[in-house]
């Protein structure tokens, strides 16, 4: 049976409290703050976040497949698993795909998954999901809504295995966005619940709780996903759950990220779970898909992964509602669109996208881009190629205050980063404080968006100062 292999997750850096959301409206304040995705940031650069916590200490190569699940991808026409794919530097010779148009895309691409993995057609499949959607301004959703990616390695071999898949279809309204829609729209919240949610969540549960012959007191844990807490509780009622066991939706700290949030609260619950634990899983959108996860084992601590509460801990406060707005465009702005080549995109993406660069065969210098000429001793065309390190530290660095005003601080730093491993690179930085960026400094490199030119998107690597735990 299909295994969880491994799990990571990813939370932007900033946060805003509801209160400031609420203050800039003048309108009443749900409690907590909401995570908000950077301006460079959208719901692939997420994925890729999330899926290089979950690939931490693996070899990305050895994975057959990639599945992303969304419902506010970039391009309406365009796969994004295969930019994914490539960002996290996987073989080409794997299977991609992506999810969408429902809120349960996400354990729909993990039910893909299970499947391709039991059927034999692949020995793992990385199922990723992100989203960063937009509610509308001065309305609630605008404060409820959270910004965030999860990631689950589904493989023959894991500590945990998936069994007893359950679904339910319904056709409420609920959630929608047509393509001409920019923010999300909702039929009315009481009803949509009751007759919605409620019923279809349920069903879904009792029917696996039914086929699997469990009680409730058999479960260690419960992970079910909701629009608000409330909506939860009903459902763990109904089923008979002990409310203790209901698993953090993340609703005071980051808010309703979408499709992604039944990954995330699964990945929280692995990084808590231990040996002989039952997990019920139950995520709704469109209907409700219901599985159980079996810990045959624990989970052994992986060096350098960061997962949910790692995530969680490390978050920075943005100042007031207008670097909000900023982020998310809400402000008319004139923009001026770059010139972009799709050739010049197609020819680099080992450097652009996989994040090679060439050593020196002769002499050892690592050089980035790849040269055919060492710029160190000069031999020619005695360049292999190698994968850079995502650490480093800063050997010099300039300010720009030419930038445009679209990220929370100007001016942006420019920096030129020594990387382990060797390597030195100039790049920009996002997520941090220009009076903090000091010579020495540690930094790491992102996936990011860099711009939009000539109407496609460009995404290119950045770096950011390793982030602290917030005291």
């Amino acid at each position: 049976m299909a295994k969880i292999a491994s799990f990571g997750a990813y939370i932007p850096l900033f946060r805003l409290s509801r209160q400031e959301m609420a203050s800039a409206w003048g309108v009443p304040a749900v409690p907590g703050e909401r995570s908000v995705a950077n301006a460079d940031e959208d719901s692939l650069t997420m994925a890729v976040a999330a899926g290089a916590d979950c690939l931490t200490g693996l070899d990305p190569t050895t994975i057959d497949g990639l599945y992303f699940a969304t419902t506010t991808s970039p391009y309406d026409e365009k796969q994004c698993a295969g930019v994914i794919a490539a960002a996290l530097d996987m073989g080409r010779d794997i299977n991609t795909a992506d999810f969408t148009g429902s809120l349960r895309a996400a354990s729909t691409a993990l039910r893909a998954a299970v499947d391709a993995v039991d059927s034999g057609s692949a020995g793992s499949i990385l199922v990723v999901a992100a989203d960063c959607r937009l509610g509308e301004p001065e309305s609630m959703w605008e404060q409820l809504l959270g910004d965030g990616a999860g990631a689950i390695l589904i493989s023959k071999r894991g500590p945990a295995t998936l069994r007893g898949f359950e679904s339910t279809s319904g056709e409420q309204l609920g959630f929608w966005r047509r393509s001409e829609d920019r923010y999300i729209r909702s039929f009315e919240p009481k009803v949509e619940t009751k007759y919605g949610y409620l019923k279809s969540a349920v069903e879904a549960g009792k029917a696996l709780l039914d086929h699997e012959n469990l009680a409730p007191g058999d479960l260690a844990n419960a992970i079910i996903t909701a629009g608000d807490p409330g909506s939860q509780g009903k459902v763990a009622r109904s089923l008979g759950l002990d409310a203790a066991k209901l698993q953090d939706m993340l609703f005071m700290s980051v808010g309703n990220p979408g499709s992604p949030l039944v990954l995330m609260m699964l990945a929280g619950a692995l990084e808590q779970a231990k040996a002989g634990d039952k997990l019920l899983v139950v995520n709704h959108g469109d209907g409700a898909d219901a599985f159980l996860v079996d810990l045959d084992d624990d989970f052994a601590p992986v060096i350098g992964r960061k997962g949910l509460t790692g995530h969680l801990l490390q978050k920075r406060n943005l100042p007031n509602y207008t670097s909000y707005a900023r982020f998310r465009k809400l402000m008319k702005v004139t923009d001026v669109d770059p010139r972009g080549s799709a050739v010049t995109y197609w020819r680099d993406i080992k450097v652009v996208l996989n994040f090679h660069a060439g050593r020196c065969t002769s002499c050892g210098a690592v050089l980035y881009p790849i040269p055919r000429v060492c710029g160190e001793c000069g031999t020619k065309d005695e360049i292999e190629e190698i994968k850079l390190a995502k650490t480093g530290t800063v050997f010099t660095f300039t300010l720009d205050h030419l930038e445009d005003g679209k990220y929370v601080n100007v001016p942006v730093p420019r920096l030129v980063l020594d990387l382990e491993g060797g390597g030195r690179l100039f790049l920009s930085m996002t997520d941090g404080d220009p009076e903090e960026v000091e010579i020495g400094m540690s930094a790491e490199v992102v996936f990011r968006r860099l711009h939009e030119a000539s109407s496609f998107h460009n995404y290119y690597w950045k770096c950011r100062p390793v982030p602290q735990a917030a005291s």
